[in-house]
């Protein structure tokens, strides 16, 4: 399922900006004059036998120690590329939007972002980014706030 697609059949609100194409976080929120607090990075790890979508700030890294205890795992990694292109068949590779629910993954989202006012992001290609307010993404993807990234710097 197209996101956007998705967006509108269910009269989402949202902003679509066309851009160069961009393949990080940090790209994006440059090419946007965004500030990288409010750029959303989706990253699929896999929890023992299970993944997940957690979604954190583009300035932000995963404190990997932190999520596992939260988790209760006994084992955490990042899911491969492979593994990554078959859950996100309609997206552009590293393009995945932040609505794990739509592609059966539980989403968490650290506490960093789930603050601020809105997030942009990648609609699944490299050349769209959405923006949207905090308080519809809430609505829509249905995430977990949680704490579980610090800053990259």
């Amino acid at each position: 399922m197209q996101l956007m697609d998705y967006l509108d059949k269910i009269h989402a609100k949202y902003e679509v900006k066309q851009h160069r194409p961009t393949f990080t976080a940090q790209e994006m929120a440059a090419e946007e004059h965004v500030p990288g607090i409010h750029v959303a990075k989706p990253v699929v790890i896999k929890a023992d036998e299970s993944y997940y979508m957690c979604v954190l700030p583009a300035s932000y890294k995963i404190d990997f120690d932190m999520l596992k205890r939260q988790l209760g795992a006994e084992s955490l990694e990042l899911a491969e590329e492979g593994e990554m292109a078959k859950m996100f068949g309609d997206c552009a590779l590293g393009a995945e939007p932040p609505f794990g629910n739509l592609y059966g993954l539980t989403t968490f989202v650290d506490e960093t972002l789930a603050e601020e006012d809105y997030i942009v992001f990648q609609g699944g290609t490299h050349e769209n980014a959405i923006r949207m307010e905090m308080s519809e993404y809430k609505r829509l993807a249905k995430p977990t706030v949680m704490s579980f990234s610090y800053p990259s710097q």
